[in-house]
């Protein structure tokens, strides 16, 4: 078997209301997925965390590596890519590109073998996890305290066992939509707040010594990813645990964290931190240092799909009777094409979610929708 083809899928969508983080402005929707061919017909299918165009660029040039090679050496050609670029490139955009080409290889191994990638991992511990709605972003042109207590009971009575809302808007405004969640939500379901990086060291402490009174699960991204120290400060100086990790792309970027307590839970991105190569590595070096695993998710049923199949092979640390069980961040912002582009939509059910048990990521993508979605003139 050989690698024949390699192509990348714009998808984007202009949304009727844009939303804010507390660093980034959304008015549009837009991902990029990666379609491996195989002399034999074999097709896998990936996904790439961040900004699509240059993330396609970039796919585009490590095809120069792929064509010819056989896609089961995903180890060999993890390497070969990584080396290709290794002097540009330790993390960001050349990693975020490797993770879609890498989970579109194990889409295709396990394709080829007959399994779930989740087998080819180590096999199966789950056939569904619990998810926790993401949402709460700042609206144009509504109450942000409001329209967050509103959101989130909406999402408990879909049956949502937790829930994550944005800060990092300011700390007296913050306070308030904290508090307006936890009225709205009870005093049963979980609730994590994330700063988006948007805080200093000393706001995000301040935050967390106010916000600690409702109950909050983890302080997600308190401060910039760069600031390691500031993260330890943030996790020493406050009592809500930290989490964080969804930009620290390779085993690399996520060693010193991991190693030296910097986070409570660490949140590698399978689209963004190398794929299923580097994520099992991740996981493997959170587990020596006692810090849990809580993947992050932000992209379509690609990306979901593969974070289903990463969370079912996680082995439970510790290992016991009851185990601590991972669960799946499931954005429930506007994305029409997030669930469009596979025949069959990976849905919730009272807030749990089902792990695709079919070959591969266990996906059928849905070719019409890729071109009902792909960038037009507006």
């Amino acid at each position: 078997m050989k690698i024949t083809r390699v192509r990348t899928h714009l998808l984007d969508h202009k949304l009727e209301v844009a939303f804010e983080s507390a660093s980034m402005r959304f008015d549009r929707r837009t991902h990029v997925l990666v379609e491996i061919e195989c002399d034999d017909g074999t097709v896998g299918w990936g996904e790439c965390l961040g900004p699509a165009r240059p993330n396609a660029a970039i796919v585009a040039a490590y095809a120069n590596w792929l064509i010819g090679q056989d896609p089961l050496q995903t180890e060999r050609i993890w390497a070969t890519l990584y080396n290709a670029l290794r002097d540009q490139g330790q993390r960001g955009l050349s990693i975020t590109a490797l993770s879609g080409i890498d989970i579109a290889l194990w889409d295709i191994k396990g394709k080829h073998f007959g399994v779930p990638v989740s087998t080819l991992l180590g096999g199966r511990f789950r056939e569904s996890v619990r998810a926790y709605a993401t949402g709460s972003f700042k609206r144009d042109g509504v109450d942000r305290v409001q329209d967050n207590a509103q959101e989130m009971a909406t999402h408990r009575d879909a049956g949502f066992h937790a829930c994550k809302v944005k800060i990092g808007f300011g700390l007296d405004e913050d306070l308030r939509v904290i508090a307006a969640v936890r009225e709205a939500i009870g005093p049963d379901m979980r609730l994590m707040i994330d700063a988006n990086h948007g805080y200093d060291a000393m706001e995000a402490i301040r935050l967390g010594q106010r916000a600690a009174e409702y109950g909050i699960d983890w302080f997600e991204e308190p401060v910039v990813p760069e600031q390691l120290a500031a993260y330890r400060e943030v996790r020493t100086r406050q009592p809500i645990p930290v989490a964080g990790g969804e930009t620290w792309h390779t085993r690399w970027g996520h060693r010193e964290p991991i190693e030296t307590r910097a986070v409570d839970i660490i949140q590698p991105d399978l689209a963004g931190c190398g794929g299923f190569t580097e994520a099992r590595r991740i996981a493997d070096m959170a587990s020596l240092h006692g810090v849990r695993v809580v993947p992050h998710v932000w992209g379509t049923a690609v990306h979901i799909a593969a974070a289903l199949q990463f969370m079912a092979a996680m082995v439970p640390s510790p290992v016991r009777n009851n185990p601590i069980e991972p669960i799946l961040e499931f954005d429930r912002t506007d994305n029409p094409f997030r669930q469009a582009v596979i025949t069959r939509p990976i849905d919730h059910v009272n807030g749990v979610v089902a792990i695709p048990d079919g070959p591969g990521l266990g996906i059928e993508i849905d070719r019409n929708a890729l071109r009902e979605f792909a960038p037009k003139e507006d």
